[in-house]
């Protein structure tokens, strides 16, 4: 018999929707029953570009941001606390999951959906649970937590969803710089943020810099500015982004965005998980588009750190500063750029990372 499984991927950004739409493709080509949810309508159709059909679960949980990915605090928990705390929201939705746990083997809850999380600390629907998220998200929701007043507030809360967490049958913590063997610790599986192998595309087809902005970039000039540094650097530009979807030259939608950015001489992104393991997998330099939101300046940290090939550049409202900024980027990444001259081994290590998780997924 099949294994049956239930996955939950929030629609907040579209690293979670990635993430989910490979390892769905891969579950099932493993044999498993998936059926996805998602928690909004444009998280629905994202998902339909992948061959992915999610139902909707709610709407009413989400992080919120600012046109230039900047995240609100304030507006965020106020979102939660209603999601919380009114009837008809997270109660409504625990008893629909209560519903579609009774013929699932597993629930994969990507990533801290708090229905999921409170059900995760409960006898019965506990053991079905695993949570999924990046380690750098894990400790930019608890940090959020210590910032909130009062402060006493802040830290009991923070210590109630660190033990939801901790409570569930297992928890998978994602990175980009993590190997395949790496481990830590029982019903704590540490593995590399998953990856899509990069397809074969026509010579012509391969873009000097490949851009992804996700949802919460907006800001037209901010678009414009980072065009035109790239075309002062002399590059070509594949440019994909839903908040700029039909605007000039840009896409809202591109599934094959991956390969492109695996063949490009360049990547351009805010500096999610799945553009570093793009650019760690593929061996590209990236440039990261830096904004305040906690785990993101996490991740550039950590690119220092491993001495990935990359800069950072920060949007301050000044489009001729940011030109230049990306211009200078371009430059410097492309002059100490070698890339593989085959996308070969960065497929096989792609695959082994997918392999990875299906293997464990399907264990537990």
């Amino acid at each position: 018999m099949s294994s049956r499984i239930l996955y939950l991927a929030t629609a907040d950004a579209r690293g979670h929707l990635m993430r989910a739409q490979l390892l769905v493709h891969a579950l099932r080509e493993a044999g498993a029953q998936v059926e996805v949810l998602t928690t909004s309508e444009q998280g629905q159709r994202f998902l339909q570009h992948f061959g992915i059909e999610a139902e909707l679960l709610s709407q009413h949980y989400a992080v919120q941001f600012d046109s230039e990915q900047n995240m609100l605090r304030q507006a965020t928990n106020r979102n939660v606390a209603h999601y919380l705390f009114r009837p008809g929201r997270m109660l409504r939705d625990i008893i629909r999951l209560g519903r579609r746990l009774r013929s699932a083997d597993l629930v994969i809850n990507d990533s801290f959906h708090p229905a999921l999380l409170y059900m995760g600390m409960l006898p019965g629907w506990r053991r079905k649970i695993v949570h999924v998220y990046g380690a750098s998200l894990k400790v930019a929701l608890l940090n959020n937590f210590e910032g909130m007043s009062p402060r006493w507030f802040g830290r009991l809360f923070g210590w109630i969803v660190g033990r939801q967490i901790d409570a569930a049958r297992a928890r998978i913590e994602h990175d980009f710089a993590y190997e395949v063997d790496d481990a830590k610790a029982p019903m704590l599986y540490r593995l590399p943020t998953p990856v899509a192998l990069a397809a074969e595309l026509p010579g012509q087809a391969a873009a000097g810099a490949a851009v992804y902005l996700n949802p919460h970039f907006s800001e037209p000039s901010l678009a414009d500015a980072l065009s035109a540094g790239l075309g002062d650097a002399g590059l070509g530009a594949h440019l994909v982004g839903e908040g700029y979807g039909g605007c000039s030259d840009w896409l809202g939608v591109d599934p094959l965005w991956a390969s492109r950015a695996a063949q490009a001489q360049l990547i351009v992104s805010a500096p999610g998980m799945a553009a570093l393991s793009i650019a760690r997998v593929y061996q590209r330099p990236i440039i990261l588009v830096l904004s305040d939101q906690p785990e993101q300046a996490t991740n550039a940290a950590r690119a220092a750190q491993l001495q990935l090939l990359h800069r950072v550049v920060t949007w301050r409202g000044d489009a001729g500063d940011f030109q230049r900024q990306v211009a200078q980027a371009a430059v410097q990444l492309t002059a100490a750029a070698a890339p593989e001259p085959t996308g070969a081994p960065g497929r096989e290590r792609a695959q082994a990372r997918i392999d990875a998780w299906v293997s464990c997924l399907l264990n537990l």
